[in-house]
């Protein structure tokens, strides 16, 4: 398929609503709206932000669900040439005070709650000013003073914070700002934020025409049509949403079918509603379709391409018995934009499910010894760098990182170990950093250790990943209580689950009354993770 000509998220939009403006762009619950109207959607965010003093170059944060709202108010910030600050919906109110600090976001989008989360309430205890306040115009922050203002969606909306539909109650911008104006092609677009080896989130810095083009090289090896329907259930504030499947799907003119959060009975149900054709999942997700009471092979049979990671058995599951016979394995990182290697959903299962593909067009992936730094020969595990499409480096408090991720010829490095076959493919063998990957969802363990050590009770924490089939690892967390004190796991999980979102909170809370150190005092990983994989064998 020929590839878009845009060079910004806003431009791709505009293009694909003059070359397809009757076909649907996207569907949530039981909305829908063609490529036409989310471009007309998005001038109308356009206009509205453009009104609050919004221009080219200021970050926006948007904390939403998967949803129409998500994309015209993504595509809205971009007509202006300003920048896209997605916020995770897990976010409690500790995180969101550095997400919207950190990014110097001048204006938010947001949800007045999801499920057990309720943003009005935490936005109140951060932002007192916004009970004090008769009206939402002109916001002046004392812990934020960067930000201008917030539009709520819901029923629960502080006295200066304004409603969303009020908000955009106003004409579509026409015309919006030229090209030149409104960015270019190497300015940031999206600046995601994920989880790193630090204990707080890094700010991936991702490119206007990157993201176009490395998201039309995965739709391409997706094998992706104008008449496809995407099922997204992933979240589009990760890479794997915001990077991969919004400009795959795009910029093939193909519909995202979105789902607010991932659920199966009710993933099945949009999955064989709408005939979806493709499906982005994770081994987790595949196992409980297939495990749930509602599934059938009838129900997905539609499925015919998509995008999965994990082993052999996982590719081979979501081809098989999910249906996504041409379903692809991949490879990537958020700093790579979702992905840098992919297979091509035309080779034989067998392939697919032992590899995750060749680079992507304009990507390189060497693999170099860990002690040397030299390449080595093909089939010879070593440290995965790529070069190509790569972030423009981390924002924020992580740019201090910068230096030490990127090698002195451009190539980043991934933390991770792999090979390439003589055939130039590339597989992944783990991970050489001490990063947890739970259920497809990066997990610092300095993180967590520092939400436990936050606990009045607790002396000393440390936290592993151990290889689990179904989440790909679970979290085991041990704990030493101050001198005279005890704490239960079930406190521990309370304390967490209260300070942290909920992805993060560990499945198993070891109560111990030290931790084993080294002589030079660190604490021994390698003797907790063994006596950690023997507790998780033992609940089996």
């Amino acid at each position: 398929m020929k590839a878009p000509h845009s060079r910004t998220l806003y431009d791709l939009l505009d293009e694909q609503a003059n070359r397809y403006p009757d076909r649907l762009a996207a569907i949530h619950d039981d909305r829908s709206a063609t490529y036409s109207e989310l471009d007309r959607r998005s001038r109308v965010v356009a206009a509205a932000l453009k009104a609050r003093g919004i221009c080219a170059g200021d970050r926006v944060a948007l904390l939403l669900h998967n949803s129409i709202e998500w994309l015209e108010v993504c595509f809205g910030i971009s007509a202006l040439g300003a920048v896209v600050v997605p916020i995770s919906t897990w976010s409690k109110a500790a995180e969101l005070e550095f997400l919207l600090d950190d990014s110097k976001a001048v204006f938010l989008v947001t949800l007045d709650s999801l499920g057990s989360q309720d943003f009005a309430r935490d936005l109140c205890q951060l932002i007192p000013e916004l009970e004090q306040k008769e009206s939402p115009e002109s916001l002046t922050c004392e812990r934020f003073p960067t930000l201008r203002g917030i539009a709520i969606l819901g029923d629960s909306k502080p006295s200066g914070v304004t409603a969303y539909e009020s908000f955009i109650n106003v004409e579509p911008l026409d015309p919006v700002p030229p090209p030149g104006a409104r960015g270019r092609a190497v300015d940031d677009a999206i600046v995601l934020y994920t989880s790193g080896s630090s204990s707080r989130p890094k700010a991936v810095r991702m490119m206007h025409y990157a993201t176009i083009e490395n998201g039309f090289n995965i739709g391409e090896r997706q094998g992706l049509q104008p008449d496809d329907r995407v099922h997204v259930s992933p979240p589009l504030f990760w890479a794997y949403g915001a990077a991969n499947a919004m400009p795959a799907t795009l910029t093939h003119g193909a519909t995202l079918v979105l789902q607010t959060r991932f659920e199966p009975g009710v993933a099945l149900d949009l999955i064989e509603r709408h005939g979806c054709t493709a499906i982005y999942t994770l081994p987790v997700m595949t196992n409980a379709l297939i495990e749930n009471d509602a599934f059938a092979p009838e129900r997905t049979r539609t499925l015919r391409t998509g995008l999965t990671i994990g082993g052999p058995q996982d590719v081979k599951k979501a081809a098989e018995v999910l249906g996504a016979s041409e379903i692809c394995n991949v490879y990537g990182a958020s700093e790579t934009y979702g992905n840098c290697c992919v297979t091509e959903h035309a080779w034989p299962l067998d392939e697919r499910a032992h590899c995750q593909g060749e680079p992507l067009p304009g990507v390189t992936v060497r693999i170099v010894d860990p002690e040397t730094g030299k390449p080595v020969d093909a089939g010879e595990d070593g440290l995965v760098e790529v070069r190509g499409y790569l972030m423009a480096g981390y924002g924020g408090a992580s740019a201090s990182q910068n230096e030490s991720v990127f090698t002195p010829d451009g190539f980043y490095r991934t933390g991770d170990i792999g090979h390439l076959d003589r055939l130039g493919r590339f597989v992944f063998v783990g991970r050489d950093t001490e990063m947890i990957k739970r259920a497809g969802i990066n997990v610092s363990p300095v993180e967590i250790e520092e939400v436990l050590l936050q606990h009045p009770k607790v002396a000393q924490s440390s936290v592993v990943g151990v290889p689990e089939e179904r989440r790909g690892e679970v979290i085991v967390a041990f704990v030493v209580p101050k001198q005279g004190e005890s704490v239960s796991a079930q406190v521990l999980d309370a304390h967490c689950s209260a300070l942290m979102s909920r992805y993060k909170v560990p499945d198993r809370f070891i109560v111990r009354k030290s931790l084993p150190l080294t002589t030079t005092g660190k604490v021994m990983r390698r003797e907790l993770l063994d006596e950690a994989k023997a507790i998780v064998s033992g609940d089996k």
